[in-house]
C-alpha cells in the first residue's frame, strides 16, 4: 500500500498562486503552476509565485508538472519554475501549449488530450478528463494509485451547451465515481454562489442587445484568453455587417491560431483591419492583462495609442472580469470616460465572465465522484470553508474533509488518513520585474517607508592622513521635506551629524560604523519629534 502526501505550494486560502503537489511514495506530481498579481500595497512588485524550494530540493523525484489550462493563475510561473528546474516535463493540451509557447516555454512540453491516460513507474497513471471552462482544452486530473484515486478539478462549469473544445464529459467523471474516488480536490471560488453558474456566464445574446442599440463604433476590453468571451462577442456580431478589429500583436495571434485550429467559428469577411478603424460602425477588441488591469482603455482614452482615437460618441464595454483590487482604477477610468462623453458599458450584476462553480454545481461534482475524502483548493479561506460545508452536507463527514493552508500536508496511509500537524515551510516569492529572484518584505517595507516619508541622505568626507572632516556634513532630502522653507531643521541636522562625526574620529582610528548608527538613531528621533515622520535615513561617510 502507497504513502500519500497532498499539499499545496499556493492556492490555499488565496486567490490565485495555484499549485498542488501529490507524492506517492518517491514519486511527485505537481497540478498547475500559477502566479498571483500583486496589490497596490505591495510597492513595485509584478506579481507573485509560489516557494519552489521542496521541488528544488526533491528535483530528481518530480515526473512531471500537469496544467489544467491556459490561464495565468494556473500556469503563470512555469517560466519562473523552469529557471530553477530547466529539464521539468510539463504535460499540456494543445491550446495550453500554444499559451504556454506564448510565455516564452518552448521546450519540454508534452502535448496530451483529454481521455488518453499517462502511464508512470509503480503502478500509477494519470488520465485527464475534459472540462468546461472559459478556455478551451482546459482538463482536471485523475490520479489513479494503489489506494485509489485522487481527483483534482481545476476550474470548470457545468453547461450542457458548451461543447466542442469546452466539453465536459461527465460520463466519464461519474466512471471514476464508480471506481472509487480516495480524495477529491475541487475549487472553491464560487462556492458562496447560490444555484449554478449557468446560464449566466452565457453572454451572446447580452452582447448582440449592445450591438443592435449602439449603432456607432464599440470598443469591447476583453482578457486575451478568455477564448469563450470572445467566441460570444463573434457570434453576436453576425449578420451586422459590421467589421472586428483585432487590436494588439498578443491578441492577433490567440485569435489567428484560435481560427486556424478551429477554436473559433468566425463569420467570413467579419474580420478588418486598420483601415476600419474610424469605420462608425467598427466593432474594436481590445486586450488587458491582469497585471496592468485597464491600460489599453487608458491608453486610448489619453490619446497615447498608436492606432486608435477616442471619440465620444463611442461605446465603451468592459466584457472582462471585475476584481476588488481594480475597483478603484475602474472606477476612476468610468469618471474620465464618461468625461469624454463616452458610452460605458459594464456587465450587470446578474452575468459573469468567470466560469468557476456555484454552490450546486460543486455538490453534482461531489455526488458523481462519491469521494472517501474531500479538500476544498482554489480560493479564500471563507470559499474553502463553504466549500467544505457542502461536502458536509451531502454526508461527507467532516472528520473526512480536509481543510489546509499552504505548505501543511494531508497525509494518507494505506487509504486512510493520518492526523498529523506535519507542514514544509513555503513563503511567498515576489517577483520585480525580469529578475527571478525573491525581493522579499524588507525591500517592500524599505519602499513603503520611502513612500509615506521620503529619504535623507547625509554625506560627508574624511581625511584619511589627518583624521579631520574635509567636506560636509551634506545634507540631501528626497519626498520628506522642502530645503528651502526649513533651513532651520536643515542647520540641525548637519549640527548633530557634525557632533557625531567628531566625536568618533580619533587622531589614530575612525569608527564608520558607529559613526552612521548613531547618525540614523539620533537623527531618526530628532525628525520624529520635530516632524512625526520616519524618513529612511542612509549615511554615507568616506575617507579620501
Amino acid at each position: 500500500m502507497s504513502k500519500i502526501k497532498i499539499f499545496g505550494l499556493g492556492g490555499l486560502a488565496e486567490n490565485g498562486k495555484n499549485s498542488y503537489v501529490v507524492e506517492i511514495d518517491d514519486d511527485i506530481f505537481v497540478f498547475d503552476c500559477g502566479l498571483k498579481y500583486a496589490n497596490s500595497n505591495l510597492l513595485g512588485i509584478d506579481y507573485i509565485i509560489p516557494d519552489f524550494s521542496y521541488l528544488v530540493k526533491n528535483k530528481k523525484k518530480i515526473k512531471g508538472i500537469f496544467i489544467t489550462h491556459g490561464h495565468s493563475e494556473n500556469m503563470g510561473s512555469i517560466t519562473d519554475l523552469m529557471k530553477a528546474l530547466p529539464n521539468v516535463k510539463i504535460y499540456a493540451t494543445k491550446f495550453t501549449k500554444f499559451v504556454l509557447e506564448e510565455y516564452g516555454v518552448n521546450k519540454n512540453i508534452v502535448e496530451i488530450k483529454p481521455h488518453k491516460k499517462l502511464i508512470f513507474d509503480n503502478n500509477i497513471s494519470i488520465f485527464p478528463i475534459s472540462v468546461s471552462h472559459s478556455i478551451p482544452d482546459a482538463l482536471m486530473y485523475v490520479i489513479n494509485s494503489k489506494d485509489g484515486a485522487i481527483c483534482y478539478t481545476g476550474d470548470f462549469v457545468i453547461d450542457p451547451t458548451m461543447l466542442g473544445a469546452y466539453d465536459m464529459d461527465l460520463g466519464k467523471i461519474a466512471y471514476i465515481g464508480k471506481q472509487g474516488v480516495l480524495c477529491l480536490m475541487c475549487e472553491s471560488s464560487f462556492s458562496e454562489k447560490k444555484g449554478h453558474t449557468s446560464p449566466n456566464h452565457r453572454l451572446e445574446e447580452y452582447f448582440k442587445d449592445i450591438i443592435k442599440h449602439n449603432e456607432k463604433r464599440i470598443i469591447f476590453s476583453i482578457l486575451p484568453y478568455h477564448l469563450y468571451t470572445i467566441n460570444d462577442i463573434f457570434n453576436a456580431a453576425r449578420n451586422t455587417h459590421r467589421k472586428i478589429i483585432i487590436m494588439g500583436k498578443k491578441l492577433q495571434n490567440v485569435v489567428n491560431f484560435s481560427i486556424k485550429e478551429k477554436y473559433l467559428d468566425v463569420e467570413n469577411g467579419i474580420i478588418g483591419d486598420l483601415s476600419n478603424i474610424n469605420d462608425d460602425n467598427a466593432i474594436l477588441l481590445v486586450s488587458d492583462e491582469r497585471a496592468n488591469p485597464y491600460a489599453n482603455i487608458s491608453k486610448i482614452l489619453h490619446g497615447y495609442d498608436k492606432y486608435i482615437d477616442l471619440k465620444n460618441s463611442d461605446t465603451i464595454v468592459f466584457a472582462e472580469p471585475r476584481y476588488d483590487s481594480n475597483e478603484k482604477t475602474l472606477v476612476k477610468l468610468e469618471n474620465e470616460l464618461a468625461k469624454f462623453g463616452c458610452n460605458i458599458i459594464n456587465l450587470p450584476s446578474d452575468h459573469v465572465i468567470l466560469h468557476h462553480p456555484s454552490s450546486e454545481d460543486l455538490m453534482l461534482m461531489i455526488k458523481l465522484m462519491q469521494p472517501k475524502y474531500y479538500m476544498p483548493v482554489k480560493g479564500e479561506y471563507r470559499y474553502m470553508v463553504n466549500n467544505a460545508n457542502l461536502a458536509n452536507r451531502l454526508g461527507i463527514p467532516a472528520s473526512n474533509i480536509v481543510l489546509k493552508q499552504n505548505g501543511e500536508i494531508v497525509l494518507f496511509e494505506n487509504g486512510n488518513l493520518v492526523n498529523n500537524n506535519a507542514k514544509i515551510k513555503v513563503n511567498d516569492v515576489l517577483i520585480d520585474g525580469l529578475s527571478n529572484e525573491d525581493v522579499g518584505e524588507l525591500v517592500i517595507k524599505d519602499r513603503e517607508m520611502l513612500s509615506e516619508n521620503g529619504i535623507v541622505l547625509i554625506s560627508a568626507t574624511i581625511s584619511k592622513k589627518d583624521k579631520v572632516m574635509l567636506v560636509g556634513p551634506e545634507v540631501t532630502t528626497r519626498g520628506f521635506i522642502y530645503v528651502k522653507d526649513s533651513k532651520d531643521l536643515i542647520l540641525e541636522i548637519k549640527n548633530i551629524c557634525e557632533d557625531i562625526i567628531n566625536h568618533n574620529i580619533t587622531p589614530n582610528f575612525v569608527d564608520y560604523n558607529k559613526i552612521k548608527v548613531e547618525i540614523r538613531e539620533k537623527l531618526s528621533n530628532y525628525l520624529y519629534e520635530e516632524t512625526e515622520c520616519k524618513p529612511m535615513i542612509i549615511a554615507v561617510v568616506q575617507e579620501v
